[in-house]
Formats: C-alpha cells, sequence, structure tokens
C-alpha cells in the first residue's frame, strides 16, 4: 500500500477487494507508463532526479510494460489498489530505492486523469476512424442505387418516394455528426493536469509545460482543485457514444424491418445471420438486433456518471473511481458495434425492383401533383384540396394515381393537362425533384461523389 505507515492495523481483504480498481484501470498501463516517464524526465530537468536515476526510472517501467505485455507481470488483483501503486511497487523491486522517487510532486488524483486524458485522446480518434470506414460501407452500397426506389416514410407510414441511395446517405450525414462530437471530446480531453497534486499543486517548482508538451497536450490546466474533479470530458466522450449508438440502433431497426417478410427488400449475408434451434426456416437478424440492444447500457453508463458527479464537493472523491468502468464499456461496445455495422452493410444484397409497382402511379405522387397544380397557378392550400378530393374518389374506386383518366382529373381541375402522367410516374418521380438536398439522383450522385472525394487517402 503506498498510504500504509499511517495505520495500524493492515487493510482488510474484503475492503480491499471492494475497493481495488485494478482489474479495469489495468487498460490504462501503457498511459500510466507513459506519463511516469514524462515525469521522471520533468523531476530530472528541476534537478529532483539525477540524471542517472532518471536513466533507471526510464529502464525500469520499459521493462515492466514488457513483462506486462509477454506475460511474465501480471499485477494481483488482490495485492494492488490500483494500476499505479501497482507500477510503483514493481518498479522499485526491479530498479530499487531509486524507485521510490518516482511520486514526487504527483497524486495518484492529477495521475490517474492525466491517463484517461490520453486514453480518451486516443479512443476518440479510434472512434473516428471507425466511424470513417463505417460511412465508406454505406457510400459503398449507396453508389449502385441511386435509382433503386423505395418508399419514405413519416409516422412509419408511406410518405414520399425516394432512393436507397438517398435514404443510406442520411445515416452518413448523421455519423459526420457523430465525428464532430468525438472531434470536440478529444478536444475537451486535451489539456494536461499533472502537476496539480491531489488538489492545490506542489511547492516544488514542477515544471508543467515541459510535462505538457511530452505528451502531447495542447495546453496545461489553470485550477488544480477542479483539475483533479473535473470529469465532464468524459461526460462528453460518453454522450459521443450515446448518440453514435443511438444512430446505429436507428440503422439497425431499419435493417431489421427491411430484411422482414413483410418489407422483403434487402438479404444479409448469410455470415452475419442466425437460424432457430426449432424453426428451421428462421434467418434471423441477431446482429443489429445485438447492435440495438447493447444501446440501453451505452446510455446508462453515461447516466451512471452524471448521477456519481450530481452531489460532489470539490475536490476529489472516491466515488470518481466509478467514471471508468463505464468509459471503457462504452468505447468497446460502441467501437465493436461500428465494425460489425460496417461489415454487415458490405454483405447486403437489395431487391432493386422490390418497389417500382408499388410506387408506380401510388398516393405517395400526391404532394408531386399539388406542386404540379401550383405550377399551374393554383394556389397550394387549393390544390392540397383538389388532390384530397382525387385521392377520395381513386380510394373509392380502387384505382391507383396512374389509373385514372385525363378526363377523370379535369373533372376536378381544368388546369390538368398530358403532362400530368409524368408525375405520377415511378420512372420520373425522382427526377422531378429540384430542391439541393433532395432524392433527385443528379443530386445523389453528386453527394456521392462529393463523400468519395472526402474520404479519399483515409
Amino acid at each position: 500500500m503506498l498510504w500504509g505507515s499511517r495505520f495500524e492495523k493492515k487493510f482488510d481483504t474484503a475492503a480491499l477487494d471492494f475497493t481495488s480498481s485494478l482489474s479495469f484501470d489495468i487498460h490504462l498501463i501503457e498511459y500510466d507508463i507513459k506519463v511516469s516517464k514524462a515525469h521522471a524526465n520533468m523531476l530530472s530537468k528541476i534537478e529532483i532526479l539525477t540524471v542517472q536515476e532518471n536513466e533507471q526510472i526510464q529502464q525500469g517501467l520499459d521493462i515492466i510494460l514488457f513483462k506486462y505485455k509477454d506475460g511474465t507481470w501480471i499485477p494481483d488483483i488482490s495485492k494492488y489498489e490500483d494500476i499505479h501503486s501497482a507500477i510503483e511497487e514493481e518498479l522499485t523491486k526491479v530498479i530499487g530505492d531509486t524507485g521510490k522517487k518516482l511520486h514526487t510532486g504527483r497524486s495518484r488524483n492529477d495521475q490517474v486523469i492525466t491517463d484517461v486524458r490520453l486514453w480518451i485522446k486516443n479512443s476518440s480518434d479510434l472512434l473516428i476512424k471507425s466511424i470513417n470506414q463505417l460511412q465508406k460501407s454505406l457510400i459503398t452500397l449507396a453508389e449502385p442505387h441511386i435509382r433503386t426506389l423505395m418508399p419514405g416514410y413519416t409516422h412509419l407510414q408511406r410518405a414520399q418516394p425516394i432512393s436507397l441511395a438517398f435514404h443510406l446517405l442520411a445515416y452518413v450525414e448523421m455519423l459526420e455528426r457523430d465525428k464532430k462530437r468525438f472531434l470536440f471530446s478529444f478536444i475537451e480531453a486535451d489539456e494536461c493536469i499533472l502537476g496539480s497534486g491531489a488538489l492545490a499543486g506542489s511547492t516544488i517548482k514542477l515544471d508543467r509545460e515541459m510535462v505538457s508538451k511530452e505528451l502531447e497536450f495542447s495546453s496545461i490546466s489553470q485550477n488544480a482543485l477542479d483539475s483533479v474533479s473535473d470529469r465532464d470530458f468524459i461526460l462528453d466522450f460518453l454522450n459521443a457514444c450515446n448518440l453514435t449508438s443511438m444512430h446505429l440502433s436507428r440503422l439497425s431497426e431499419e435493417l431489421i424491418l427491411w430484411t422482414s417478410y413483410e418489407w422483403n427488400f434487402v438479404k444479409l449475408g448469410d455470415q452475419f445471420t442466425t437460424g432457430s434451434s426449432l424453426m428451421p426456416q428462421k434467418k434471423n437478424p441477431d446482429i443489429p438486433e445485438l447492435i440495438r440492444g447493447k444501446t440501453g447500457r451505452i446510455f446508462g453508463n453515461y447516466l451512471s456518471l452524471l448521477t456519481v458527479l450530481k452531489s460532489l464537493p470539490l475536490s476529489y472523491n472516491r466515488d470518481l473511481q466509478e467514471d471508468k468502468e463505464g468509459m471503457f464499456d462504452s468505447f468497446n461496445t460502441v467501437n465493436n458495434s461500428l465494425i460489425m455495422m460496417s461489415a454487415l452493410i458490405d454483405s447486403i444484397e437489395v431487391k432493386k425492383e422490390r418497389y417500382i409497382e408499388e410506387i408506380d402511379g401510388s398516393f405517395m405522387l400526391a404532394t408531386d401533383l399539388a406542386d404540379y397544380l401550383v405550377t399551374k397557378g393554383i394556389a397550394f392550400r387549393e390544390a392540397h384540396n383538389i388532390l384530397g378530393q382525387i385521392v377520395k374518389f381513386a380510394t373509392d374506386e380502387n384505382k391507383k394515381l396512374n389509373q385514372l383518366s385525363l378526363k377523370e382529373y379535369k373533372n376536378f381541375s381544368s388546369v390538368f393537362e398530358e403532362d400530368v402522367f409524368k408525375y405520377i410516374s415511378a420512372e420520373h418521380c425522382l427526377e422531378n425533384k429540384k430542391t439541393d438536398g433532395s432524392p433527385n439522383p443528379e443530386m445523389v450522385e453528386k453527394s456521392i461523389e462529393d463523400w468519395k472525394e472526402k474520404f479519399d487517402g483515409k
């Protein structure tokens, strides 16, 4: 124990098991060693350590990391409170009493959060890369389906025709916003707090700028009391995980619907589906179902830390040890979900002709007909009313819009001409769109080319 000399009785074994964070903060071992090496270099510069002592510490830390990676040193969870104490004790075993000098001018309070800040920066970068890959998979799937018609929905009711490519690009846009949030979490974590000590800095004139530069932080923190208790940047990271997971869940839900017998629109690769132990005909979309299901746990990790923080007085409290398990879990879950979703998208087969007949002349084109009347000089509200009457008439006659004659259209308005049938055609419905950001094939194709250019070389 790093603090045992103050106490007469040995710390209770069950209490150590309850309080130890080693089982999960061992994920920080490489960052902890990196931080310790930077701290030792700084202590050498300000002559707390000799050059020889610093060399010993640097070599000792390298040995510990090497032994950990090759499995010859595994810290005992029943013996240590955390990875920091485990490394410090092992360092003393490896290099002798010089190892006891490493902790000069720092506390585990500022040490652990410096580790976590480095971890958040790296993890944010990794998630951005995983999002990039999923975006590229979606764009690759979208490209041959610029004219593949499908219903667009509002209220889960068929609304207007769109293309599959247009639909997929909506998720590319969502994921782009997710990348911005992870970039924000990177920026928020990009502050070196080492040198803040337990809560009030140090009487030793530490060179915090030197450590910050060596660890590649952009700045140092300005208030030690805040620095050691701040977990806002973890909440920012977890919130970015929340929204990415939510977007993946929405995409999963649609894939689940599209693969159902009722939709029958896409087919997932056999390597990403399962069967039933009872029903031999089943082909289940387990991967998107699991991605959808894991979203609840990711949301819970965010809410858990938010609840921990809500009543904590400044500065450090042991409650803050609860900041890491959910953080690691959310990263692993979101990253794995992104990787699986990308592979899943790559496996998809699309039934291109699935909706053409249903869309051709359907009531989904009623809005296009209202716009047609507007181009003929009729006010939109009046056009809307006319189309409502036409839809009612067609429904009563059990006809689609393209099954009505020009004479029947003229019964509702004299401005209808032969060109009306272009507005109720599956062949032309996408081309009829004029606005930027619409499913017009030329605009969707341009959007895909813009995205491909953006990802070129990434």
